[in-house]
């Protein structure tokens, strides 16, 4: 009986053991001033976002501790064992992460939240910058074996001042991109390049129409422009577009989902990929870029737009100010995509737009926006426009809706001066009206609509007039305020 109650004891231990240590005030420097490097992730239990993170950080813990070198996660609970650490590093949120080496603060971290995520973010803060290869089996190995672009310096000798700045650029990048350099002559003598930097693309995205390696041998070029050399050249032809990599794609971008998958449909990803590389060839003297993405990753929007999921390939385009135009009722091809790109840079397709249909009678107080009438009524020059973006289940958005009302009621013959609503949850508004949370408020006043302030303050009507009256374009007089003042005036003269 007892063997079996210490082996039940034994078995839960290594069930719930843990790869993430666990830091407070106490131990906090002892354990991390031998760490070269170390994430750590500052955090409350209650915390819901903590939560959702703590499965992914456990798994990306365990597969960084058994890397070469060891990476290891840590975390301090702000609400007990850790305030005084956490008071120190500024930890305003939960959960916070940051990024220590030998015990002293490195960087915030900011890159994703999923394990996977984790651990290729952080194996390419590990260890050195750049790898050195020696042998030209084991560089060819790395190459045969690359999942995204590996940025190689390859230098005659080691005082060599291309050198010194691909150095500087791959501590700047590391974040970014994958660096390895080498001196040995049989590897410069096999590729043909010395004292270059040379980005060599993996396996899976070579073409016959695309080079599969690019150089820069500019030494007297400066550190600025080989890195711009990087980000302009890091997805050749047609790159792939993940969810925290968007914002790298010059705009505009013309976008194909399908479904990618590399490992086991390797031909039917690169058969995709290689049709929209055909036509990206075409527009190279453009400033823009193609992508493919997969359409499990951007269901959501897909599902916005409301276009076929089951067709192989949807195309959607992006321009700089982050509206969407979509390649509609047609079946993917070469001739369709080329058309449609054309199409687009020269003006003659209408960004799409979310919205419920527009209200037969729209001639209340309050002016109901769909995103159809977005910008006839809110981006109107001639309006002060007041807005807020709702949800339909939202709990303060149902109790704002009298004050707004009465807002509305109160300055419905201010003729410059709009007081408008839009359920943000059915209709789509210009990217630069964000909306993180509900109800969001913005102020879009004449010539300054691409720029809109959101609101911030108190939410009765008082607060809202009283921001109105510092705000408007043109002097706010509110008519019933004005009759008020008369009547007050005249029933002092009846007193009198």
């Amino acid at each position: 009986m007892w063997f079996s109650c210490l082996f039940s004891v034994a078995v839960l231990s290594l069930a719930t053991a843990s790869d993430v240590l666990d830091l407070t005030d106490s131990d906090f420097e002892s354990k991390t001033k031998d760490q070269d490097i170390m994430l750590i992730e500052f955090f409350a239990p209650w915390c819901g976002h903590c939560k959702r993170l703590a499965p992914e950080y456990e798994t990306a813990a365990t597969s960084l501790i058994k890397y070469d070198p060891p990476v290891a996660l840590a975390k301090v609970d702000c609400t007990e064992g850790g305030k005084e650490i956490c008071g120190k590093h500024g930890v305003s949120g939960y959960p916070t992460l940051k990024i220590f080496r030998n015990g002293k603060f490195s960087k915030d971290y900011d890159g994703p939240r999923e394990s996977s995520g984790i651990v290729s973010y952080m194996k390419k803060q590990a260890g050195p910058v750049s790898r050195e290869y020696t042998s030209l089996e084991k560089f060819q190995a790395r190459l045969a074996s690359l999942e995204d672009n590996l940025i190689v310096g390859l230098f005659t000798e080691q005082d060599n001042e291309l050198h010194k700045k691909f150095a500087k650029s791959a501590g700047n990048k590391r974040e970014d991109f994958d660096f390895a350099h080498s001196f040995a002559p049989e590897i410069l003598e096999h590729y043909k390049h010395k004292d270059a930097i040379v980005i060599f693309r993996p396996p899976h995205l070579h073409a016959k129409f695309e080079e599969s390696s690019l150089a820069f041998a500019n030494a007297e070029e400066n550190v600025y422009n080989i890195e711009r050399f990087m980000d302009d050249n890091q997805f050749g032809l047609v790159g792939q577009m993940r969810g925290n990599n968007e914002a790298k794609f010059i705009k505009p971008v013309i976008i194909a989902y399908y479904n990618i998958d590399w490992k086991r449909n390797l031909k039917g990803t690169r058969y995709w990929r290689n049709r929209v590389a055909r036509v990206a060839k075409k527009f190279k003297e453009q400033t823009m870029s193609f992508a493919i993405a997969n359409k499990a990753e951007h269901s959501k929007e897909i599902d916005d737009w409301k276009l076929d999921a089951n067709q192989d390939v949807l195309v959607a385009a992006k321009n700089e100010k982050g509206e969407v135009f979509l390649l509609q009722d047609e079946v993917f091809s070469v001739a369709n995509l080329e058309k449609f790109t054309n199409d687009f840079l020269a003006g003659k397709i209408k960004p799409y737009t979310k919205s419920e249909p527009i209200p037969e009678k729209n001639d209340g107080p309050v002016k109901v926006v769909v995103g159809d009438t977005f910008k006839d009524i809110v981006l109107d020059e001639s309006k002060d426009v007041l807005i807020e973006m709702y949800a339909p289940w939202c709990g303060h958005c149902k109790s704002l809706e009298p004050k707004w009302n009465e807002l509305a009621e109160k300055l419905k013959d201010v003729k410059d001066i709009v007081i408008a609503k839009m359920d943000s949850t059915a209709n789509g508004a210009p990217p630069y009206f964000p909306v993180s949370g509900f109800p969001t408020i913005y102020w879009a006043p004449m010539g300054n609509k691409l720029a809109p302030q959101k609101y911030q303050g108190g939410r009765e009507v008082t607060d809202l007039i009283e921001f109105l009256k510092k705000e408007a374009t043109n002097p706010l007089e509110i008519p019933e305020e004005k009759s008020g003042k008369k009547k007050s005036k005249k029933a002092e003269k009846e007193e009198l």
